[in-house]
């Protein structure tokens, strides 16, 4: 990964930072989006890198001019873009549709499907014209797979995932891949239940190399 530049959003939730660390151990430089600067600055100065390989922005992904001047901070330090590993989470369930308040439907399209339309606007022709891209989003098997009782998530993650394979679709021979991982859970505190940050981690480093150059529009399970 010597010279590529990644963005990485949701930088300092646990698969944020571990993806930070395996993805700077491998010689990448790194754009650290997220919300909180204190924490952002926190993880920077634990990843240790020189100012010239990492750069992190407190944007709010639903802003799509805030997504926009973004892109053109990363164009400024570092001339072009590599890829883009969306991590932004969140999560409201447990009420049936009729009993689901619209609020938290705008709260999951604005969360999971604005922030990638605006991602992929901005950053998408930046990886159409470097000729070498790599898109990953983590979605979880519900979004195909829906049990009940979380519609708002559910239709937020389908229609992402959608966003995801439209990309791959678009942008197949520009030699930029777009892949999801669908993760059941994340276990980020060693009960063994679902993937861990690292597991899953370990599958975007796969899918960032050149051999995994055809694979693209693929839902990868980790379980």
């Amino acid at each position: 990964m010597n010279n590529r530049v990644f963005v990485i959003t949701g930088a300092t939730g646990a698969t944020g930072k571990a993806a930070a660390r395996a993805f700077a151990e491998r010689g990448a430089s790194l754009v650290l989006i997220g919300t909180n600067q204190s924490k952002l600055d926190v993880l920077a100065r634990d990843l240790n890198l020189p100012a010239a390989r990492f750069l992190t922005l407190t944007v709010d992904l639903r802003d799509g001019p805030a997504v926009h001047s973004a892109a053109e901070a990363v164009a400024a330090k570092f001339s072009r873009v590599d890829g883009l590993i969306h991590l932004v989470g969140g999560w409201v369930g447990g009420k049936s549709i009729a009993e689901t308040p619209v609020s938290d439907f705008e709260s999951m399209l604005g969360q999971h499907v604005w922030t990638t339309i605006h991602l992929f606007r901005s950053f998408g022709p930046r990886l159409a014209a470097n000729k070498w891209g790599r898109v990953i989003v983590v979605s979880a098997p519900t979004a195909t797979n829906p049990l009940g009782k979380s519609s708002a998530y559910t239709a937020a993650k389908a229609a992402q995932e959608n966003l995801v394979l439209n990309l791959a679709a678009e942008l197949k021979e520009s030699n930029v891949t777009a892949n999801i991982i669908q993760v059941k859970s994340i276990d980020v505190d060693g009960s063994g239940k679902g993937a861990t940050p690292d597991e899953i981690v370990a599958s975007m480093i796969y899918l960032c190399s050149d051999e995994a150059g055809k694979i693209t529009g693929a839902r990868i399970p980790l379980f």
